[in-house]
């Protein structure tokens, strides 16, 4: 396939070169290439019967299931925008993401139905329908029905946004970053070879369609004719089973996922030789993890470093980084892929830096993001020139390798989701008994790192830490929000008022050489 397909042109391509492959498998059942074509052509004719035309949103909001790929490539025939919502996330967020976007059209998992009931009124919905639901009137198989099996064939380019995914923004708003199928197929086009992805390719997919991570792995599999084995949601036995049942070759998980993995009673009692590599990224695989884990399942392992605003991965640690199991190579985010420009920059004089020095991680890529949606001051902040800054801070060793030091941003990545603290600490100020906070990342073994609350209390209040933790939790996604309480009489601040993050991470990060994971 050239360059320059569209996110449609990847069922196209599969149904052509062999209509009764698998595309996807779940839970038992099999969709064709053919399958996969018609629903979604159904879906796109759908989808303009109802008004949508080129650049209107449609959003998703359930948990891994073959319909969102039956809407995803049915959208992008009729030219659509997808916007993938996390379903962690509280009603509340989930209603700023659907009004910010404008959706027009949302497709529910039937567990998220009275969620949506519940916001429906604030929305500019003008319909939603729920998936798996097929005896209700809202119900996606009985709407997808009605509908028209040929394709569309509407005019859509690959530079056409495709993709809007929201990230948690600093701010405490989130941010929905715009790619193209463009972004997608640079990326997909380069590594597919690299990574041994083919038509007898059968890679699973157990992270959230709603991250990068989860739906730039599986429109890989569709890229090269492959099979995409869908896991509904993680889960480390299960995984175990599915991975030696399918007889998968791929799988792209997060280090806490390979541990769990590792550790699950069946793991070494079932067959995984037909599994080739192992993807993993977000953090830094321990030696001991690693060493358990290239004994139980023998094959390749690649670690891959990028963001949601860079379409993803943009370095990579190969195969061959892991062999040797050199400590200092595997704290690395591995080398630039050869299509990718990095620099490290000081983020104070805008210079860039030396071997070995410190700076912020700049980007420059045909991977990188169109801009953020509706928000021209954040998109002009974080790119300017052709490179886009990370907000990540590193350097660069003598042979090209990446190491991740800290965050400008002060993200902290916990298990593989994305965590802004301001989100947090926008909520820890409306508590009555709180006069200042501030929220930072503190290192954990299973997560890499959980985020912590640093109180300061009003004079004469009394909180404790489990009230606080409990009075985020019923206002925020349960994973964004602190697992744990220190109080303190002040918070450190400069001149301008602005919390010292450093500083207060400081005494728990103590023997860490990596201040990110």
């Amino acid at each position: 396939m050239a360059m320059g397909w569209t996110i449609a042109d990847l069922v196209r391509r599969g149904v052509a070169k062999h209509a009764t492959h698998a595309a996807i498998s779940f839970e038992g059942r099999t969709c064709s290439y053919a399958e996969l074509d018609e629903r979604s052509s159904r879906v796109a004719d759908g989808l303009l019967r109802e008004g949508i035309t080129a650049g209107d949103r449609i959003a998703l909001f359930a948990k891994n299931c073959p319909e969102q790929f039956e809407i995803i490539l049915g959208a992008s025939k009729a030219g659509a925008i997808t916007v993938p919502i996390n379903w962690r996330l509280s009603p509340s967020e989930v209603a700023y993401i659907l009004d910010n976007c404008g959706a027009r059209i949302l497709f529910v998992g039937e567990e998220f139905e009275s969620l949506i009931e519940g916001i429906r009124e604030s929305l500019p919905l003008s319909k939603y329908l729920v998936l798996g639901a097929a005896d209700s009137p809202k119900g996606y198989a009985r709407w997808r029905g009605q509908h028209d099996a040929r394709d569309p064939l509407c005019p859509v380019d690959p530079d056409d946004v495709a993709l809007l995914l929201y990230t948690s923004g600093t701010t405490g708003r989130p941010k929905g970053a715009m790619l193209t199928s463009r972004n997608l197929s640079t990326l997909l086009d380069a590594v597919g070879p690299m990574w041994g992805l083919n038509e007898d390719t059968r890679s699973v997919a157990c992270m959230p369609l709603f991250h990068i991570g989860g739906i730039g792995w599986a429109l890989a599999a569709l890229r090269f004719d492959g099979t995409i084995v869908l896991v509904r949601m993680f889960d480390a036995e299960d995984l175990s089973v599915t991975i030696s049942r399918e007889r998968a070759t791929h799988v792209n998980l997060v280090p806490a996922m390979i541990s769990a993995l590792v550790n699950s009673p069946s793991v070494r009692k079932l067959d995984h030789s037909s599994l080739r590599m192992i993807l993993y990224g977000t953090a830094p695989i321990g030696k001991q993890t690693l060493a358990a884990a290239l004994e139980v399942f023998n094959c390749a392992f690649v670690q891959v470093y990028g963001l949601t605003e860079t379409t993803s991965a943009i370095t990579e640690l190969d195969a061959q980084d892991h062999r040797g199991q050199d400590e200092t190579a595997l704290s690395s985010a591995g080398r630039p892929y050869p299509w990718v420009d990095v620099k490290i920059v000081d983020p104070l004089t805008l210079e860039s830096c030396d071997t070995n020095e410190p700076g912020e991680l700049w980007v420059r890529s045909a991977q990188n993001m169109r801009g953020y949606w509706r928000d021209p001051v954040a998109t002009a902040a974080t790119i300017g020139d052709g490179w886009l800054r990370t907000g990540d801070t590193g350097y660069l060793d003598a042979a090209g390798y990446l190491y991740l030091t800290d965050r400008l941003k002060d993200l902290i990545v916990s298990g593989g989701e994305n965590i802004y603290p301001a989100e947090a600490e926008r909520i820890l100020l409306e508590h009555p008994a709180v006069s200042d906070a501030a929220v930072v990342g503190v290192p954990d073994s299973r997560w890499g790192e959980v985020a912590k609350a640093v109180v300061v209390l009003k004079p004469g209040s009394s909180v404790s830490s489990e009230e606080i933790v409990q009075y985020v939790r019923q206002r925020l996604a349960h994973f964004k929000c602190p697992t744990s309480v220190d109080f303190v009489e002040t918070l450190p601040r400069n001149a301008a008022g602005k919390v010292l993050k450093r500083q207060l991470r400081e005494p728990y990060w103590e023997g860490h050489s990596r201040r990110i994971n």
